[in-house]
């Protein structure tokens, strides 16, 4: 049985149909299907997801970023969250380089975009006072708060621990508590953890807007067993992001289909290496399925 039709047998099981007087089954219409016609059969529509953007490529000059520039805008009703990172973190304060200070304006000039600070937790071994002084920086690029245009709206956080303890609980709320209310994270003030896989279910007490819930290769993907697989299958949408690299150019779109019924951000790239620090020749295909309905 192919990724696709077990996903949706596994997401069938999970939400059967209730059943009518008599015990015949009562069938409900899916809204996101396509009707059948002689030709053609019925075909189940994914929800539309929107796109994250691990963005660590210095922006030299003007055109650095233009394949971001130009999915934005080209696609105004396609949500995007872009992670800025500077240097592993913002870089030295109060301020982003001339360059960052250039184009980090016309980000979050647009309404469908969403930008976000790098940090990194070290598996929540560096101490929540170093991690906060880097977000205290991100915080004090708005000192003029959104005329400048330079700020973010949350905050990515990295190397995040997926097995739950007492002392990982507390890391990470406390760490939550202090951007939420943090003035100079602006907007969504979103929160992001990177497990890079599925987390204990305590940890979901962290209260996380966004967890990287899967962040391989497409190797590594097509290889779960059906234990990782079901579970990875039945965690929830809403919140959840994918990032997938190493996808052959020519699967692109049958991916991110399938993806799109399991998350609601999304970065996919065929990129075998550096994956976060070029677009790659996959990006047009990629955000070309995003869009697709």
């Amino acid at each position: 049985m192919g990724r696709f039709k077990q996903f949706l047998r596994i997401i069938a099981n999970k939400n059967p149909a209730p059943e009518s007087q008599g015990n015949t089954p009562r069938v409900t219409p899916d809204p996101s299907a396509r009707p059948a016609t002689p030709d053609t059969p019925s075909i189940q529509l994914p929800p539309r997801s929107g796109v994250i953007v691990p963005l660590y490529i210095y922006p030299l000059n003007a055109g650095t970023w233009e394949p971001l520039h130009k999915a934005i805008a080209d696609h105004p009703d396609l949500q995007f969250i872009v992670v800025i990172n500077p240097n592993s973190g913002p870089g030295k304060p109060p301020a982003p380089d001339e360059s960052y200070a250039r184009e980090l304006p016309k980000l979050n000039a647009r309404p469908n975009v969403t930008t976000v600070g790098y940090v990194r937790t070290k598996y929540c071994k560096r101490t929540i006072d170093e991690v906060y002084e880097e977000v205290k920086v991100y915080a004090g690029w708005s000192e003029d708060g959104e005329q400048s245009g330079i700020f973010v709206q949350g905050v990515f956080m990295d190397e995040v621990p997926n097995h739950h303890s007492e002392h990982v609980e507390n890391y990470l709320n406390d760490l939550t508590t202090k951007i939420k209310e943090n003035p100079g994270i602006l907007g969504k003030k979103l929160v992001i953890h990177n497990p890079g896989t599925i987390p204990d279910e305590a940890l979901t007490n962290t209260r996380p807007d966004l967890t990287a819930v899967f962040e391989e290769s497409y190797a590594r993907y097509n290889a779960c067993g059906p234990n990782e697989d079901n579970a990875l299958a039945v965690y929830a949408r809403e919140g959840c992001t994918y990032i997938l690299h190493s996808v052959p150019k020519d699967k692109i779109r049958h991916v991110v289909k399938e993806l799109r019924f399991r998350a609601e951000y999304l970065f996919v790239t065929s990129l075998k290496s550096h994956f976060y620090e070029s677009f790659g020749e996959s990006w047009p295909a990629f955000i070309e399925a995003m869009v697709e309905e």
